[in-house]
């Protein structure tokens, strides 16, 4: 369940005087169109995502052995992503600002955007590499420890605030997390010893700190750096660390020597050269539809919402992984799936908690103003 793209959560600026909520810039009409947009986008991110996962790990249980070259399908599909910037309705929404300061020095964007560049290129690759080793299920299951990262690297760079429920919900996932690397999981492919599982179960803790690090960063660099909210500010966050993070796993295929042996894994690939493109080629388009998906999650209903999303395909990859690599659901692997889920809810409840407070404060300072 890796990110390919930085998914960028809208502001909250707790220093201003004016907070902001984590609501939608677009005006909610309520009208049948608007549900339809957003029963689209939650499709699009919840089929790119578990579909994306799915073949991920297809590509490796069928002869695929190239890590870089997984990794760069996650990312090189950004081009989409422009496309969908030049046409998209919300493209036009209004921006908040958290200051009246001037906007940052191209030279400071370009610092920016190339840092979280390299830092979502890290993040894929370890993403790549434990997708390599371990059971879809038990991989997808690990990476809720996203959540419990970010909230530990935005309590140092965002203010964030260690609340009961915030804490219960590190607590859970934690256990989860250790239930998973002290279980002997049947489902393990065959050829994968004990040390490549460990391997496997650390790169995939180490991706999603780097992606919990990643976000919370790209917040700090909207609250202290760019200091507007706007679907273009997204936008040109989203696609242009996408630039720089398929350009440096692109440099990584080529200097790795990996690229020479793509044609022989291609002619060996138990499903045939055809099939090795269309699984490659279907890996690049998923992703970048979770990406499209979320993103436009974000602006038409809430930052919130679209983190719900993502997670809720937890349960739909585990169910399909059961289904197609005949991955099983032991009694362990079942705690540690309630653990993770009920950890994500403890921290959804507290992030809605902080949206009502926030859209609270918000309405007492119109209302006075008025």
């Amino acid at each position: 369940m890796g990110l390919a793209e930085p998914f960028i959560h809208p502001i909250t600026d707790q220093e201003t005087e004016e907070p902001t909520s984590n609501q939608s810039m677009v005006p909610k009409s309520g009208n049948y169109k608007r549900w339809l947009r957003i029963g689209l986008f939650t499709l699009c991110a919840l089929c790119g995502q578990s579909g994306a996962t799915l073949l991920g790990r297809l590509y490796f249980e069928k002869g695929g052995n190239s890590q870089w070259l997984a990794t760069l399908m996650q990312l090189v599909g950004f081009p989409i992503l422009i496309l969908y910037y030049c046409f998209s309705p919300l493209k036009n929404s209004t921006a908040t600002s958290s200051g009246t300061s001037p906007p940052p020095s191209a030279a400071v964007l370009a610092l920016v955007y190339v840092s979280l560049g390299l830092l979502v290129a890290a993040s894929c690759l370890l993403y790549a590499t434990g997708l390599r080793y371990l059971p879809v299920s038990t991989y997808s299951l690990i990476c809720t420890s996203q959540l419990a990262f970010n909230a530990f690297f935005s309590y140092f760079l965002n203010s964030q605030k260690f609340t009961p429920l915030i804490i219960n919900s590190l607590i859970l996932l934690t256990i989860s997390s250790i239930l998973l690397v002290s279980h002997e999981d049947p489902s393990t492919p065959k050829s994968v010893s004990r040390g490549k599982y460990g391997i496997g179960f650390i790169c995939t803790i180490a991706a999603s700190a780097m992606n919990g690090l990643e976000l919370s960063l790209a917040q700090f660099c909207f609250r202290k750096i760019i200091k507007r909210e706007s679907f273009s500010a997204v936008m040109d966050m989203i696609i242009y660390t996408s630039i720089v993070a398929a350009t440096a796993i692109a440099v990584g295929l080529f200097v790795s020597g990996e690229w020479k042996g793509l044609k022989g894994e291609m002619e060996e690939y138990e499903l045939g050269k055809v099939s090795y493109i269309v699984v490659l080629v279907w890996i690049c388009i998923l992703w970048q539809a979770f990406a499209l998906g979320n993103t436009a999650l974000l602006f038409e209903v809430s930052s919130l919402f679209a983190n719900a999303v993502m997670v809720f395909a937890l349960p739909v990859v585990l169910i399909l992984a059961v289904i197609f690599f005949d991955n099983e659901m032991d009694c362990i692997k079942g705690a540690a799936t309630v653990l993770a889920l009920s950890g994500f809810l403890s921290y959804a409840y507290q992030q809605y908690l902080d949206d009502q407070e926030s859209m609270s404060e918000h309405n007492i300072n119109v209302n006075s103003e008025a």
